[in-house]
């Protein structure tokens, strides 16, 4: 992978070194230490750097690839998962084949936990653990940059200084993409730049054609590159967002303003909000492989989005979220209402949806006036892409 030395994963010949470079890391021994034992981190640092450095060196002391790291680290994730979740469930595995791989492309909640929820699913229904594209805007932070180099991740350049640099860049990320399928190891990129706020999971079409870059001077044709990818669109559904607050304080300052300026550690803090914060039940549906792929971007990423709005695991919440969102709440009706067309997952009985009611209305009360219309729709627009797509026709279908 040389041409790739800007973008890439660390390698397995890496894997040692950069672990043992960590391990004597004292700012990374003290940030392991703030997550694992935050009282005894702040009352006596020095010695927990000393317990945290001997726990590495067990716990992960003779890993030397990737794999071997990531096989140690499944315990803290499947720890880590069950402590923020009521439960992590799946649907659509059995259309895959363990022994492919896949480029799956996936509606974008949160930064961190979504390429590990997926991650998660892979490994405990036997298949192996994806590359996962990340901005270069998170490599900011020196020791998470190594970190998610070391768990497969590889780097999508954001702003771009020049139409040239642009297309470096991409034909750079698009051939990568080709290359790590053709050796047999997926990818998951999300559907689009930055996170879905506002709970509309829409694909970028450039992302797409971003895909079919590398590929032109071959002679394929977009529909042949594309099938060649095995693309899987894959939607992920949580109950609750940890940084819910966070997401409608941006959307509200936009929105008010025209811009939203970030303060210089709101990725890091809402990373950590992410992996630590409660999000009840967490569903992932792996759609179909594309194999018939349309001949244009454009109708591509119709076509995922179709699937995505399609198999969305709706839970009360956004039924919830919907009806309060509604002109019609202000009508004499009580109950929460379904809508008809809407078929969901799993069936929610009145106690559910009081339960759910009860939650967002607990975490609209902890917010001002001006940001619980945001907090409400990025619930309940996930129903109206829903109510949109299963009012398509087969004959109408992206």
């Amino acid at each position: 992978m040389q041409d790739f030395d800007s973008i890439r994963p660390y390698r397995d010949s890496e894997t040692r070194e950069v672990l043992d470079r960590l391990g004597s890391d004292q700012e990374f021994l003290g940030l392991i230490g703030r997550f694992k034992a935050p009282t005894l981190t702040r009352l006596t640092p020095g010695l927990t750097r000393f317990w945290i450095r001997r726990w590495l060196q067990k716990e992960f002391g003779d890993a030397e690839t990737i794999d071997a790291l990531q096989a140690r680290l499944y315990h803290f994730v499947d720890q880590l998962v069950h402590s923020t979740t009521t439960r992590v469930t799946h649907s659509g595995l059995e259309q895959l084949d363990r022994n492919t791989a896949y480029l799956f492309i996936s509606n974008h909640r949160d930064i961190v936990f979504d390429p590990m929820v997926v991650n998660y699913q892979l490994v405990t229904n036997g298949f192996r653990t994806t590359r996962i594209a990340i901005g270069d805007n998170l490599l900011q932070n020196r020791l998470f940059a190594e970190l998610m180099r070391l768990n497969k991740s590889f780097v999508v350049k954001r702003n771009m200084s020049s139409p040239r640099e642009m297309r470096d860049t991409y034909q750079t990320l698009s051939a990568f993409i080709h290359h790590s399928i053709e050796d047999n190891q997926s990818i998951w990129i999300a559907q689009r730049e930055g996170r879905a706020k506002d709970g509309l999971d829409i694909t970028d079409p450039a992302i797409i054609k971003m895909f079919h870059m590398s590929q032109k001077k071959t002679g394929r044709s977009f529909a042949e590159s594309m099938n060649g990818l095995n693309i899987v669109p894959v939607s992920i559904a949580y109950e609750y967002d940890p940084c819910d607050v966070p997401k409608a304080r941006e959307l509200e300052a936009r929105a008010r303003t025209g811009s939203y300026q970030k303060h210089a550690d709101e990725d890091t803090s809402q990373i950590m909000q992410g992996l630590t914060g409660y999000k009840g039940h967490v569903h992932v549906h792996f759609g179909a492989p594309i194999t018939d792929s349309p001949d244009t971007a454009k109708e591509l990423a119709e076509r995922i989005d179709a699937d995505m709005h399609r198999h969305y695991h709706l839970h009360a919440s956004n039924l919830i979220a919907h009806d309060m969102s509604q002109v019609h709440q202000l009508s004499h009706h009580t109950e929460p209402q379904v809508p008809e067309t809407i078929e969901t997952a799993e069936a929610y009985t009145p106690a559910d949806m009081e339960a759910a009611q009860a939650e967002l209305e607990r975490r609209l009360s902890h917010t001002s006036d001006a940001l619980r219309p945001f907090l409400l729709a990025m619930y309940a627009n996930p129903v109206s892409s829903m109510l949109k797509a299963s009012m398509s026709t087969p004959g109408n279908r992206p």
